[in-house]
């Protein structure tokens, strides 16, 4: 198993990872059971069902542990299953902060769960720090960040948002889906806790499902664990071994998808047909020096304005050869999806339009192919949208 100091690649591929002991197996293996035999009542070796641990799960976690340099992992069947697993941390009257532009499931699970359940929220403008901190009340128990954001990739300044809610004793949460470990580490710039969608860059290859909230507190992270095994959206043991896969390229794959997205948002920036580029990297992104200093790259996400509005925006997006039209992202093939449509549709339509998700809005999320055929490919549907 990979030293704690160990650099980022090496831990990616040995973080958990140990052979196992009887066979010698180089990968972790699957162990799908639901119960281990017991010597006696109460007398196991740590693992009693499945639902509590899994050996699988237990790699898993500590491999992306080592990644975002956090103490605990605790893995769920998804995403939204480990932002599930934070708010009911939460209690009646607690007030939380987020960025207005966040995943559309989140928002869903914010405005359309947790309000029921009798918590509140205030959505600021993911960029102005100086909201975060006008919004914040005695009853602001979490601040959620998602950054860059999805899908308007804006850049929230995470150590300056940190210092201003440590000053009041809140937690800060960040979404580090879009970034990953390898690109952004938002522990190290005064985060809580992390959580990520794995089945987006983690997994890397759109054939799992799943979510994670990695954090070095104690406390939370106990907290989160009683309601992972309480509630149980706990991920499959195949499901652990195939992001644990996954993320043992993840570095390789990141630098060619960081790569491809900046020659792709050249290509963009200079096409007749589109309105607006927005990508961290263009030195024209309203948060460029923010995104440059806070991210090792600027990801490989992109979203752009397509002149014409919906129906140009559907003639561009029925005509792509290569590109692939699908929602998710982070896989090694490219997708292209339109948010109003599909990602982010559970926004209501007025809020979606205030917060510049517009029709003619579309999300690229740029794989690993050869550059070229993806820009043969954009240009020849840009060409006919």
């Amino acid at each position: 198993m990979a030293k704690e100091n160990s650099r980022f690649e090496t831990l990616a591929i040995h973080a958990g990872c140990a052979p196992e002991p009887v066979t010698g197996s180089v990968n972790v293996p699957i162990f799908q059971t639901s119960t281990y035999a017991q010597r006696g009542p109460g007398d196991h070796t740590g693992f009693e069902y499945s639902r509590t641990r899994n050996p699988t799960r237990d790699a898993l976690e500590a491999n992306l542990a080592a990644l975002e340099g956090a103490k605990h992992g605790a893995c769920f069947g998804s995403g939204c299953a480990a932002t599930d697993a934070i708010m009911h941390c939460l209690s009646v009257g607690d007030h939380v902060v987020s960025a207005d532009d966040i995943y559309g499931g989140t928002f869903r699970l914010f405005d359309k769960v947790y309000r029921r359940h009798g918590l509140d929220f205030s959505f600021v403008p993911a960029a102005d720090t100086n909201a975060y901190v006008s919004a914040m009340t005695d009853r602001t128990k979490l601040v959620w960040l998602e950054t860059p954001t999805n899908p308007l990739l804006s850049i929230a300044d995470i150590e300056a948002i940190c210092a201003a809610a440590k000053k009041r004793g809140v937690p800060v949460v960040v979404d580090n889906t879009f970034a990953t470990p390898y690109l952004q580490r938002p522990l190290e710039l005064g985060a809580t806790m992390v959580l990520h969608s794995v089945t987006k860059y983690l997994g890397g290859h759109s054939d799992v499902v799943g979510g994670a909230v990695l954090a070095s507190d104690d406390a939370w992270m106990e907290r989160v664990k009683f309601v992972q095994n309480a509630a149980g959206g706990v991920p499959a043991p195949m499901d652990c071994f195939l992001t644990l896969r996954g993320t043992k390229t993840l570095a390789v794959r990141m630098d060619r998808h960081c790569d491809n997205a900046g020659q792709i948002a050249e290509l963009l920036v200079g096409h007749k047909k589109v309105e607006k580029v927005i990508y961290p990297g263009l030195t024209s992104h309203p948060q460029h020096a923010l995104a440059s200093r806070q991210m090792k790259k600027p990801g490989g996400m992109i979203s752009f304005v397509v002149k014409g509005g919906l129906e140009s925006a559907r003639r561009l997006l029925q005509g792509m050869k290569v590109f692939t039209l699908a929602e998710s992202l982070g896989g090694v093939e490219s997708l292209i999806e339109h948010p109003a449509i599909m990602t982010h549709a559970s926004i209501p339509r007025e809020l979606r339009e205030a917060r510049g998700l517009s029709d003619g809005l579309v999300r690229i999320s740029v794989g690993i192919e050869n550059v070229a055929d993806l820009a043969d490919d954009l240009q020849a549907a840009l060409d006919r949208a």
